[in-house]
């Protein structure tokens, strides 16, 4: 009943925008804008799902454990404000994955963590925009991609240990042009105890600096921050990523991410996480490849808390490429690798291999498309002792 409420309480409180607005949808995946008719704001509207099937079995085929699901359903308005250089962004999850809280619902007040994104950007000066909000952070590249726009159907091994997600504060955004080459910067300070956080700040703060250099010029439609060659390059992109984050005083496992680590009192352990991420891609007629390496690693070691949880740190390294052929049909493969550090992991952590390979159909780009991929996953403990397989099928549709 909640939702209900408050998407009639958003459609009341932008229908007087709508009557006096120019109304437009010029084809499927591109949202409904909406224009003001003295030209002073932009709303465009959209909204997307992804309904997934994944089975699961041991090696051997024996019990099987299937699980279907809407794994996102989200609705998304982006637009201007006066002027376009004040531009702005709202996303919202309305899945039982985007709403969940019971890792940290001491944070977020025990109420559905329905907001993703909600984020004010003022270009100061042209290519220097300044962001205030809640948004993801500038690290590692498969992360920034947005879930609609992933080559598999989910992201990897290391995203899922390593990624530091979604944050509020303050971020600088920069692009210089050096010749026919590009290069980036983004500069973050954020909270560090990730999305929709309404308690006071428990530690201290999460410093992020990204560079990101193309050496041979942009990517077709921005095409560095979706994945596949749909744009076909018909010369060689490439574009070279690093990131640095230092999350000071975190209390959950990854820093935004995670279940909050406690003492026997309940009081919150506060440990500094230092975080490299490094990435290349690369797109060429039809043909992507994406690499990662990440780092991680906890002030407080070998910690583990009363109820057995650990920060989360080690190495993680994940490879994938694709080619897409004419008919619009994908084949990719990807392996990841999670290493933890020897002596300041929690002993239950184990290396971990993924080798995934994936075969997509793409109807309308990223808008519509069908994905499956199977995955064979090794876990590396002292002995072999969490071998699997598993296979997904998804549909992604964004209008």
């Amino acid at each position: 009943m909640k939702y209900q409420a408050f998407l009639f309480a958003l459609l009341f409180c932008i229908s007087p925008f709508i009557t006096h607005s120019q109304i437009s949808y010029k084809k499927f995946g591109d949202g409904i804008k909406f224009q003001a008719a003295d030209s002073t704001g932009l709303i465009k509207m959209s909204a997307r799902i992804q309904n997934l099937l994944v089975v699961k079995s041991d090696l051997d085929g024996t019990d099987p454990i299937t699980n279907a699901m809407v794994r996102r359903a989200r609705l998304k308005f982006d637009g201007f404000a006066y002027s376009t250089r004040i531009t702005y962004k709202i996303e919202l999850g309305l899945s039982n994955r985007d709403i969940s809280n019971s890792r940290d619902a001491s944070l977020v007040g025990g109420s559905p963590k329905i907001i993703l994104d909600a984020v004010v950007k003022y270009e100061f000066v042209k290519g220097h925009t300044l962001w205030f909000g809640q948004t993801k952070l500038p690290g590692n590249r498969e992360r920034v991609i947005s879930s609609q726009k992933l080559q598999f159907v989910d992201r990897s091994l290391v995203n899922s240990n390593f990624n530091i997600d979604r944050d509020f504060g303050l971020q600088l955004h920069h692009k210089f042009k050096l010749g026919n080459s590009i290069l980036k910067f983004a500069e973050s300070i954020s909270l560090g105890e990730g999305r929709n956080n309404i308690k006071t700040n428990n530690g201290g703060f999460d410093y992020t600096g990204r560079t990101e250099f193309l050496p041979f010029g942009e990517f077709t439609n921005k095409g560095d921050y979706f994945s596949s060659d749909l744009a076909r390059e018909e010369s060689i992109k490439a574009s070279l990523g690093f990131t640095f984050d230092f999350n000071h005083k975190a209390i959950r496992q990854g820093g935004q991410l995670g279940s909050i680590l406690t003492d026997t009192n309940g009081a919150y352990y506060q440990s500094d996480l230092t975080s490299f991420m490094g990435d290349i891609y690369i797109k060429y007629k039809g043909f992507s490849f994406l690499t990662e390496a990440t780092y991680r690693e906890s002030s407080l070691g070998n910690l583990i808390s009363p109820d057995g949880l650990a920060y989360n740190q080690g190495f993680g390294l994940s490879t994938q490429a694709g080619y897409l052929l004419k008919s619009d049909y994908e084949m990719a493969i990807r392996y990841s690798r999670i290493s933890p550090i020897k002596g300041m992991s929690a002993a239950s952590v184990n290396y971990q291999d993924q080798y995934t390979f994936g075969i997509s159909k793409y109807i309308m780009a990223h808008n519509l498309k069908f994905q499956t991929d199977l995955t064979y996953h090794q876990d590396l403990g002292n002995t072999f002792v969490s071998n699997y397989l598993m296979f997904r099928f998804q549909t992604e549709l964004s209008f």
